[in-house]
């Protein structure tokens, strides 16, 4: 791994003890430690550089053909720290845990184990879709939810009631495995029993093994007012059950919201179009428009113009974390009969008549009325 002087790199002499040479690796893998400096290359380099080192000079024949020949003595049996591996430190805490001894833990393998931290069952996605109507109102929604639920026969255990489990003949029912590193002790979670200490001889016969069974169950999804496509509703403990004694994970319900005939939604405002006819127009008027609220009657002011807009302060979608409410906006276009009836031409060109003519061409340019489009 490197041609520097394993002495120079531990920072010691070559009548450095034993005693020295484990401080001086202690000091160097607290240091370099790739889980104190993540995304540090230089560290991870140092942190190999100084176990190699350590791994050779622990070793007293190593050491003495080191001493001998340097790194060319080395060559035939490996150069690698044979007996001790930095990649057996997977996390920080294994190093601080060792060397301090944990919460009662002991350098050299006494003491008790590490707590570790109490597992769960995994989080569920459920995808529903609601009516536009559902999402602006809220609702109260029963939905079917496919799980797993603890088999009973075994309680969770995937074994026969009877019999059905053993100790593990690897860790012998501790649930985890110590591994001697040179003057380090490391306790692993056993890899054939998962930590549990047993391992299942005859599986159950309801569940196959599982521990649990499938199953559906009816929830009650009360959505409330305002939410939106992409919301996530959140029901604690309904997702998949844990391992034997640990809390279930939860449930994440993420709404779609299904496109409405008339209204369309833009945060909390609702838009939507309203058509008048050229009398209306210019003379104003007032219409009906059925919401979601009932009906909220509109007025349209005398000579409104095609593409303004009539806004109705509070009566958009309610916000879903509270506050006020949105605005209702109604984008009014006029719209002008493509057949009159002669009666109607004939109103029409009496109006012409009293009407002034502005057919001049406006000042504003195409390209203002664009930017303006898109602002």
């Amino acid at each position: 791994m490197t041609n520097r002087d394993f002495y120079q790199v531990l920072g010691l002499d070559r009548q450095a003890d034993d005693v020295a040479l484990k401080s001086a690796y202690r000091k160097l893998a607290m240091k370099y430690h790739p889980d104190r400096n993540p995304g540090d290359q230089e560290a991870e380099d140092r942190f190999k550089e100084a176990a190699e080192a350590y791994g050779i000079l622990s070793d007293p024949q190593k050491r003495a053909t080191y001493d001998r020949f340097g790194h060319a003595g080395l060559q035939g049996g490996g150069a690698g720290p044979q007996g001790f591996d930095p990649n057996q430190f997977a996390d920080f805490s294994d190093i601080i845990g060792d060397f301090f001894g944990g919460l009662g833990g002991d350098m050299f393998g006494g003491g008790r184990s590490r707590q570790r931290a109490p597992q769960r069952g995994e989080d569920v996605r459920f995808d529903l879709t609601i009516s536009f109507e559902e999402a602006i109102k809220g609702a109260s929604i029963d939905i079917q939810i496919p799980r797993h639920d603890p088999c009973h026969r075994c309680t969770g255990s995937g074994a026969e009631p009877q019999d059905g489990l053993t100790q593990c003949s690897m860790c012998r029912g501790r649930g985890e495995v110590l591994y001697q590193q040179a003057f380090l002790s490391i306790r692993r979670t056993c890899t054939q029993c998962g930590g549990k200490g047993q391992i299942i001889r005859r599986p159950c016969k309801e569940c196959k093994g599982e521990g649990h069974v499938r199953s559906e169950r009816k929830l009650k999804l009360n959505v409330p007012p305002g939410v939106d496509n992409g919301t996530r509703l959140r029901l604690t403990g309904e997702g998949q059950p844990g391992p034997k004694g640990t809390p279930p994970g939860d449930l994440y319900v993420v709404l779609r919201v299904k496109e409405h005939a008339i209204f369309k939604r833009a945060e909390n405002d609702l838009h939507c179009l309203i058509p008048v006819n050229v009398a209306q127009a210019a003379l104003g008027t007032e219409i009906d428009l059925l919401t979601f609220e009932g009906l909220q009657r509109v007025k349209i002011p005398e000579g409104i113009q095609s593409g303004q807009q009539v806004r109705l302060r509070g009566q958009g979608a309610p916000n879903v974390n509270g506050g006020s409410r949105g605005d209702l906006v109604v984008h009014v276009e006029v719209r002008v009969p493509g057949r009159l009836s002669r009666e109607q031409r004939q109103l029409f060109e009496q109006l012409l008549d009293t009407l002034p003519v502005e057919n001049e061409p406006e000042e504003k340019g195409l390209l203002d009325k664009v930017k303006e489009f898109f602002l």
